[in-house]
């Protein structure tokens, strides 16, 4: 608990949220010194690699003012704006108890926010079996 403490005293707002104070305490304690991700399994990023980031950095650093568009336009990236815009898009929703809090339900409500619900618990449906338009 003091360590959480520390923490919010020193960031304030933009601290962590007291779970993942908790979840990084643990991986130091367990010896863990690298605060970069582990491997994960799945489809390897396309846009996240050396040359990109020295395409993207080249770009800023000519231009500090160019768009986030103008810079996907450059380096060949998709944002995925273009679903967001025309809304051909939803909302997975989970069920989890943070994604059905009040707050979050009326902030969904409000925006008109489109949501893909599935059950609340399915043995026989991997999330990662999900049909995603």
């Amino acid at each position: 608990m003091q360590t959480i403490q520390k923490i919010q005293q020193a960031f304030g707002d933009k601290a962590m949220g007291i779970t993942q104070i908790k979840e990084w305490y643990n991986r130091f304690k367990q010896g863990q010194i690298s605060v970069e991700s582990k491997p994960r399994s799945g489809s390897p990023s396309t846009s996240r690699n050396e040359e990109f980031v020295e395409n993207v950095h080249r770009i800023v650093e000519d231009d500090r003012l160019i768009t986030i568009n103008k810079i996907t336009e450059e380096v060949g990236i998709s944002t995925g704006l273009e679903i967001w815009v025309a809304q051909n898009w939803q909302l997975h929703h989970d069920n989890a108890p943070a994604h059905s809090a009040h707050l979050i339900q009326a902030y969904l409500v409000k925006n008109n926010t489109p949501l893909g619900r599935n059950p609340p618990y399915s043995p026989d449906m991997a999330p990662g079996l999900l049909a995603v338009p």
